[in-house]
């Protein structure tokens, strides 16, 4: 309801200031003042008067496709009061309600004279404009399905790198934006300036002063245990507004209650080895030893496309690469390979935290060499980088246990455990934890209890070894879940990684989260939406034709 509520106050605002700017305007329209300040009215007046559809009026109050809708009436209303020109339409689209009243109450000579338009082109069909276009495109990509890539194997061999997905945002139920005035189609920011190093100072692609709180629609069910499920990226420090992260996909492993453990790379849930769905596969990573150089590209050609890094020649002279995301069946093809001399498993030390610090900078922003060839590291913690919690003796390979927690869990705060839950406290519920005296306290009240208010997940990168996850970013709330991927559109080999360039054409258009090995296929889908789209003026004149025929 504080959505709703505050949407609403938003739509008065912007109402108000389109009374205030075009009252004149509608008066010399023969109206009364007083309607260009009626929210949905004001806009259906002008669509009246310059013969437009009237349904059009509702996309002027929908987040993200309101802005543009609203700069459509603008135009609509200058256009009626001949104010067409170039200069005059710029000023429209980016000054609109300081335009507006410079119009209305400064500019009576020309606000007077009427726009005479050609029948033709006031008859103009909206539906092939590129306005139309924009916001149609606009209206699917923020309210039904948006278009995702995978630029990381963290999901191989369940999504490939180059693979190019629909992302449906009513799995879970529909997040309003909670950043209602924004660019469409761009995430976070509009451009990597590159101009000083820090993304944060990057130009934004919303309005960050005009914000919604966290609202969803339709929420007939939960993610659940291997669901491959679409969220904003938690960890990200550059975006406060939550719809605005960074987005990733990776499975869900766990839900709310469940304890997560990893033994020597191998997943646990509640004490139990992971139940593996058949579209997954076991990978890991292995440092493979060879007589002598290895053909990459005869590897890749021949068995797969795989991460490959040569690490150089030992002092027996032996040489070695580093390999990620190998199946038990990729392996045994390596160990065919006539260079091959032996394979270790990359395993993390049981025991041993994985902590990562920043690298020292000198004052032109270049590393500080450590005398071995190597940057020099700072004491300053990089959490994205450390295993979480950052206080556990764990690693990527030996984690846990650790329980999720869930809507309602009533958490115990000690010091122990304060890196565990401080960011759920804090950043994901909106409290202010303070430690004084030897004392916690909460909102300014002295407590050591606290309760959970909405559920948490557990997500995870098939390619456990090559996956930036939960065991890095912790914990993923609720208020990140976008959605679900539904299906593969494209899938190119060599777009975001080094292997031989090709069209994957036997992923195209298949199912991406239904578990099963063999995908369901939607050639279907894509043909009879080209057909719709080239054919549908051969139809409609057709159709036409057949009429005229039987009259």
């Amino acid at each position: 309801m504080d959505y709703i509520l505050q949407y609403s106050i938003f739509i008065l605002i912007l109402s108000v200031l389109l009374g205030l700017s075009s009252f004149k305007l509608y008066q010399k329209m023969g109206y009364k003042g007083w309607e260009a300040f009626v929210p949905f009215y004001n806009y259906y007046i002008i669509q009246k008067e310059v013969g437009e559809p009237k349904w059009w009026v509702i996309l002027a109050y929908l987040p993200i496709v309101g802005p543009i809708m609203m700069t459509v009436f603008h135009l609509f209303l200058m256009k009626k009061f001949g104010r067409t020109s170039a200069l005059e339409q710029i000023l429209t689209a980016l000054l609109p309600f300081i335009y507006l009243a410079y119009s209305s109450y400064f500019q009576l000579n020309k606000v007077d004279r009427f726009a005479v338009d050609d029948p033709k082109a006031k008859k103009e069909s909206f539906l092939g404009s590129i306005t139309f276009a924009v916001v149609f495109a606009t209206i699917i990509h923020a309210f039904v399905t948006q278009p995702f890539a995978i630029p990381t194997g963290s999901m191989e061999r369940t999504l490939l790198v180059g693979d190019f997905l629909f992302v449906n945002k009513w799995s879970y139920g529909y997040r309003m934006p909670m950043r209602p005035v924004a660019l469409p189609f761009l995430q976070g920011t509009i451009m990597d300036t590159q101009k000083d190093g820090n993304p944060k100072n990057d130009p934004k692609s919303y309005v960050d002063a005009i914000k919604l709180p966290y609202f969803r629609i339709g929420e007939f069910k939960k993610p659940k245990k291997n669901d491959i499920v679409v969220f904003n990226y938690p960890g990200d420090s550059v975006h406060t507004a939550i719809d605005r992260k960074d987005p990733y996909v990776k499975r869900c492993v766990a839900v709310g209650g469940d304890v997560v453990e990893m033994r020597a790379g191998n997943l646990y849930i509640n004490g139990q080895p992971e139940v593996q769905m058949a579209d997954a596969e076991v990978q890991r990573s292995y440092t493979i030893y060879t007589r002598s150089e290895i053909d990459i590209d005869y590897l890749w050609k021949n068995l797969a496309y795989l991460p490959i890094t040569d690490e150089g020649e030992t002092k027996e002279g032996l040489h070695y690469y580093q390999f990620q995301g190998l199946t038990k069946d990729l392996l045994a093809q390596i160990k065919a390979i006539p260079e091959f001399v032996k394979a270790e498993e990359v395993l993390g030390e049981k025991g041993k935290g994985a902590i990562s610090y920043y690298p020292v900078l000198d004052e032109n922003g270049q590393y500080v060499n450590d005398g071995t060839g190597h940057a020099l590291m700072s004491k300053k913690v990089d959490i994205s980088q450390s295993i979480f919690p950052i206080n556990k003796p764990w690693n990527q390979d030996w984690y846990g246990p650790l329980t999720i927690p869930k809507k309602g869990d009533v958490i115990t705060i000690t010091q122990e455990n304060l890196p565990e839950y401080k960011k759920l406290i804090t950043e994901f519920e909106g409290n202010i934890l303070e430690f004084k005296g030897g004392k916690f306290y909460i909102n300014g009240a002295q407590t050591d209890k606290y309760t959970v208010k909405q559920d948490y997940y557990f997500m995870m990168g098939d390619n456990r070894d090559a996956s930036l996850d939960a065991r890095f970013f912790g914990f993923v709330p609720e208020t990140h879940i976008v959605g679900s991927p539904m299906f593969t559109w494209l899938s190119l080999q060599g777009t975001f990684d080094e292997g031989p360039k090709k069209v994957r054409w036997e992923r195209m258009f298949k199912a991406t989260n239904t578990g099963e090995k063999e995908k369901t296929s939607y050639w279907w889908v894509a043909a009879a939406i080209l057909i719709l789209f080239f054919g549908w003026e051969f139809f409609v004149k057709l159709f036409k034709g057949k009429n005229k025929e039987e009259e």
